[in-house]
């Protein structure tokens, strides 16, 4: 007798294509298309770059979003993930290159100062435990 079969699926974003989201429903399906018995548990995850709030909130945190400054000035609106006093910022959310025009690097003039009033919206939103990813 062969018991069940499980599989995880813990992906990653394919940068600049799919979200972890994705490529975890995508992975799952082809699973489930080939092996239909298979039970098949989609996890997605990141490594403290972009893409790490959306893997918070698809692991049962609140997506909250607020205004913050942008790395070149401009006010942008920034997500943070929170769960009972437990947020989830990324820095990439305030800071980060998809936050500069198109081909534009500005490392000598360019601000964190966003991520900073992320941490702060976090903190002020009940947040006690803050895991900061600068992936």
């Amino acid at each position: 007798m062969q018991g069940t079969r499980r599989v995880l699926v813990a992906a990653d974003k394919f940068k600049g294509s799919l979200t972890a989201v994705q490529v975890a429903e995508r992975v799952t399906a082809g699973l489930r298309r080939v092996v239909p018995d298979l039970e098949v548990e989609a996890l997605p995850v990141a490594d403290g770059g972009d893409g790490t709030v959306d893997a918070a909130v698809a692991a049962g945190f609140e997506r909250r979003e607020v205004r913050v400054t942008g790395p070149l000035g401009d006010e942008v609106t920034a997500a943070f993930a929170l769960r009972g006093d437990t947020a989830v910022v990324e820095m990439a959310e305030a800071s980060g290159l998809q936050r500069l025009p198109e081909g534009v690097f500005a490392p000598l003039t360019a601000s964190t100062y966003g991520s900073g009033e992320l941490l702060r919206a976090a903190l002020d939103a009940g947040a006690r435990t803050l895991v900061f990813g600068v992936g």
